[in-house]
């Protein structure tokens, strides 16, 4: 017998009709209320990860860093699809279907599922292969073309200033995000100044203040309520007045009203696109893996109001979900460019598909 029962189709169905239940009232639920309890917790906890962290260079390598981050993503994935090879060595039907199982489980997303696994079939067939005990390495190959597009490297400018937008709901890691973004870019001896264009959020200026100093970065702010376009306005001016080298601009993280968040966002734009040449060089969507399916779904409103070049995916040493980076790669195409592996400011690595691939699913 294989790992699991075997599935029927009507099954399969009622799997993606409760995810995509879930992804509505996740959304639903994330009232500023609580995202902002959540962002405030964060912002605390990282405060005393700070002062233990910074300036020390972490003793492992970065393949041990991200198998060490992934190990609840690694046991519920590759973990579950080794116990399906071990107990079923034969590639029949019972088999796709069980690891197709495993996927969607793992928040893999449906539709990605089944076409990671029709890859893996069909490569398996090409290939002759028909002990299931190759199939995880095919899997780590067909992860890795997931993430063979352009863009992964972040576009800054040579001549400064750089501007980077950073957008996303509260509570997904937003601000915490800015921090270790500053912290890598003030270590490559970069100049860096912070604005605080998120004016609509009790207290997210006091808590981009307080990690602002923390760093050792200039922060731009206006008082609460202020118009976010003159904030930023003010920020890009500072910036090229003081040769800084990176700008990077919070925003506020309303999904509840899209109307409101893309006209802000898009009167924000015309800003830098009037005031920096070719800017913003990155618009970088802050997603929590914790929230699996609703990261997706986050992102396709974010992206559809902003214009996204990249995904910082926060948190993902704290989740089994972690499979959703998969269906961040393969339904919406848009890079991952840094993923949070740990609480430590060292711990935002640049996203390396290589080294994700062998930390999830190397023996």
């Amino acid at each position: 017998m294989g790992l699991f029962r075997r599935k029927s189709k009507d099954h399969k169905e009622n799997i993606a009709e409760n995810k995509q239940q879930q992804v509505m009232e996740g959304i639903e639920e994330l009232t500023p209320a609580v995202a902002e309890v959540k962002a405030d917790a964060k912002t605390r906890q990282n405060e005393v990860m700070l002062d233990d962290n910074a300036g020390k260079k972490s003793k492992t390598g970065l393949f041990d860093k991200f198998k060490l981050g992934l190990s609840k993503t690694r046991s519920n994935l590759s973990g579950k699809i080794n116990e399906l090879i071990q107990s079923t060595k034969k590639l029949d039907e019972e088999f796709w279907e069980e690891l197709e199982e495993i996927l969607i489980q793992a928040d893999v997303g449906v539709s990605t599922s089944l076409e990671l696994v029709a890859k893996v079939k069909q490569t398996a067939r090409n290939k002759r292969i028909s002990d299931s005990s190759e199939v995880m390495s095919i899997i780590a190959d067909e992860v890795r073309e997931m993430f063979n597009y352009e863009g992964i490297e972040l576009n800054l400018r040579s001549e400064t200033p750089s501007v980077i937008m950073v957008v996303g709901v509260n509570g997904a890691g937003k601000t915490t995000s800015i921090a270790k973004l500053a912290y890598k870019f003030k270590n490559e001896q970069k100049r860096v100044i912070l604005a605080a264009a998120d004016t609509f959020r009790a207290a997210a200026i006091d808590q981009l203040q307080i990690w602002a100093d923390r760093v050792g970065v200039e922060l731009i702010k206006h008082q609460e309520g202020a118009d976010p376009g003159a904030v930023v306005f003010d920020a890009i001016n500072a910036a090229k007045a003081r040769k800084a080298d990176v700008l990077i601009i919070d925003t506020a993280g309303r999904l509840q009203n899209k109307t409101n968040l893309m006209k802000e966002i898009s009167k924000i734009r015309k800003i830098i696109e009037r005031e920096v040449p070719a800017g913003p060089q990155e618009v970088l969507l802050v997603l929590d893996a914790t929230t699996g399916q609703n990261a997706i779904s986050q992102a396709r409103i974010f992206e559809e109001a902003t214009g996204v070049t990249g995904i910082v995916l926060t948190k993902l040493d704290g989740t089994a979900k972690g499979g959703i980076i998969l269906g961040i790669a393969s339904e919406l195409k848009i890079p991952v460019k840094f993923v949070g592996i740990g609480e430590g400011m060292d711990d935002m690595k640049a996203f390396d598909a290589e080294v994700f691939a062998r930390a999830l699913f190397e023996e």
